[in-house]
């Protein structure tokens, strides 16, 4: 893809000497000769980091102004660099001194953006030397040192149809930072040119302001932060570079580095403009406070066909890599709170649940058990039931056993051959033609009993179906499709597993058999077991883990089919043939199944996407791809 809709960043945060601009610039020319291979849309550089951010009664010297306009002009004549640079300098407007960053491409300033909030307590006194972005009065003029539009602006680059805009440090603290209109305005990626020195705890401030930011604005947020070749006369800087997507941090630097600190990070640039599309709160705000932003353009004719990501794709996306156990424990609450609230409403005596053996019925049989314990009710009010058919298996048919065994719950065994065969004679169809009406009466006959019983019971039939599941309409209508309450419709499979294998480890790890069991489960090939006891659902559907990536990439992401297949490239390492499989089997369920996800049962969303018609998923069920 010649425009993936990816965006390279780098920020620099390089060694610098306070007070000789021409050392500076020629340092920002190293650094940028050094990562240019590695081809970034945009690099970045800290707050005056042409002269040093920490100069103090220097900044009013001639020599000092007349330096620092000096070094600009070599860098734009040294600069071999075609994609976007950012720098912080200072700029003199009629007399008065200007903390500024300088937006540039190859030899040319675009735009020059004035700092709006100077800090003037403790240990910042800015006022003293610099003026306010505000004297501008929101103006945007075109000044001749460098025929650019200097004052309050966005920036547009066509051939990837970027929209950013940039703050300068003590912007982002401000109540209500210039990015906040910015963003409403269009701006995707917020740049900050920052110096801001290290105290106590001041890192984790920064992440939370940045990473609330960019979730309220759905946007992404690269800050960059001088280093310890400030002066250390009073205070210390610790380099600390940001590159936050939408809430979560896609690279971070180590603080107080020995030397210049480089980082680089990929944002998703695609993800972002499909979530300002979805958030209806932000395009309200762009009729509720509007601010026309004089927009500069311009056209870097990127060409990403040999893009180079700087970190692996996460091929799970779903599942936590961090704070497992705590992960697991928000999860759990949250289906456990759902199924508690629906036991109390409806004041049911007992909860049904078919237990296969397999790996959603183990997580549903182990949230019920969880909710029960959760409402200091009976177990006895737990009534599974493992109802073996034609393909049923011995080693899930042993695990469902083990299961209730170990949670010392009652298990009855209903054996549906008869049902079916029954079913089979009623309407003609030969039980050695095992097509899909041999399958989908079996599913229809277990749901069919559970139903009934649950009459006779005074209960409820708890679902076990999972949300890649209903993405693939990977159900029988009416059967497993079907339920009082589908606790798991809100977890894919991946998280189905990630879920499984935190109860082995973290809430029964004492519990040998049940462990032993979950493990088994856990490494039993995912099937239906209407055929035989070997039909492995991967074989014919494909592997989950690519399955959920898909999910991922079009529910969570927006993206097309032409760009998951790019990226399936990339993560799973597939062939064409492969990827194009896939992409038909999917897309072709997708839109196909849509009739099942219609009439889908109740159940609690738990992550940030969900199939349900009623919350988050409106699609007709007769709608072509």
């Amino acid at each position: 893809m010649k425009n993936n809709h990816f965006v390279k960043v780098a920020t620099v945060a390089p060694k610098i000497e306070v007070g000789k601009p021409s050392y500076n610039v020629k340092q920002f020319l190293e650094e940028i000769e050094m990562i240019k291979d590695q081809n970034p849309h945009f690099i970045t550089f800290p707050e005056l980091a042409v002269t040093g951010y920490t100069c103090g009664d220097l900044f009013f010297q001639s020599y000092l102004i007349k330096e620092n306009h000096q070094a600009i002009k070599y860098f734009l004549e040294n600069n071999t660099f075609q994609g976007i640079i950012i720098f912080g300098a200072i700029y003199v407007y009629k007399n008065d001194i200007f903390n500024c960053a300088y937006v540039v491409q190859g030899n040319k300033v675009l735009g020059i953006v004035p700092k709006m909030y100077l800090p003037n307590r403790d240990e910042f006194y800015e006022a003293r030397y610099f003026a306010h972005g505000t004297v501008l009065n929101d103006k945007v003029i075109i000044v001749e040192d460098f025929d650019a539009p200097f004052g309050s602006q966005l920036f547009h680059e066509k051939s990837k149809n970027i929209k950013f805009g940039i703050e300068v440090c003590e912007d982002m603290w401000a109540p209500i930072p210039p990015a906040s209109y910015q963003t409403i305005a269009g701006a995707e990626i917020i740049f900050n040119v920052s110096a801001s020195n290290e105290v106590l705890n001041k890192d984790d401030t920064r992440r939370y302001i940045i990473q609330s930011f960019t979730k309220r604005n759905n946007c992404a947020y690269v800050y960059v932060s001088s280093g310890r070749y400030e002066s250390s006369q009073d205070t210390v800087f610790s380099n600390h570079c940001l590159i936050v997507q939408n809430g979560d941090i896609i690279a971070e630097a180590k603080l107080l580095n020995n030397g210049s600190t480089v980082l680089l990070g990929d944002v998703d640039h695609g993800y972002l403009k499909f979530l300002k599309r979805k958030n209806e709160t932000n395009r309200e705000s762009l009729r509720i406070y509007i601010n026309d932003y004089s927009t500069v353009n311009m056209n870097c004719q990127f060409d990403d066909s040999k893009y180079k990501f700087i970190n692996a794709f996460d091929i799970t996306p779903f599942v936590p890599k961090e704070n497992k156990e705590l992960q697991f424990r928000k999860i759990l609450d949250i289906q456990v709170a759902g199924l508690a609230k629906r036991i109390q409403h409806i004041n049911a005596k007992s909860v049904l649940l078919g237990v296969s053996g397999g790996l959603d019925s183990t997580l549903a049989l182990l949230i019920l058990y969880k909710t029960f314990k959760y409402l200091n009710l009976d177990l006895k009010g737990i009534k599974a039931k493992t109802m073996p058919g034609f393909g049923t298996g011995e080693r899930t048919l042993t695990n469902a056993y083990n299961l209730a065994k170990a949670l010392n719950i009652s298990m009855d065994t209903i054996d549906i051959k008869p049902t079916v065969l029954e079913i089979f004679n009623s309407i003609g169809h030969d039980p050695e033609k095992k097509d899909i009406t041999y399958e989908n009466t079996q599913a229809r006959a277990r749901t069919s009993i559970l139903m009934n019983m649950a009459n006779s019971l005074n209960g409820f039939v708890l679902g076990t179906g999972d949300l890649s599941e209903l993405a693939l309409g990977w159900a029988t209508f009416n059967g497993d499709q079907m339920s009082n309450y589908s606790i798991n419709g809100g977890l894919p499979k991946t998280l189905v597993k990630f879920m499984v294998q935190s109860f082995a480890d973290y809430q029964f790890s004492e519990n040998n058999l049940l462990k032993n069991t979950l493990y088994d489960i856990l490494d039993t090939p995912i099937s239906p077991e209407l055929t035989c006891s070997k039909q492995k659902t991967e074989e014919i559907i494909g592997k989950y883990e690519v399955n959920d990536f898909i999910i991922y990439r079009m529910l969570n992401c927006g993206d097309d089919e032409s760009r998951i297949a790019y990226l399936l490239k990339r993560a799973f390492n597939l062939r064409d043939q492969e990827i194009n499989k896939y992409l038909d089997t999917f897309y072709n369920r997708f839109f196909s199944q849509q009739f099942k996800r219609s009439v889908m049962p109740d159940g609690p969303k738990v992550i940030q996407i969900s199939l349900s018609p009623r919350s988050d998923w409106r699609m007709p069920s007769d709608a072509k791809y």
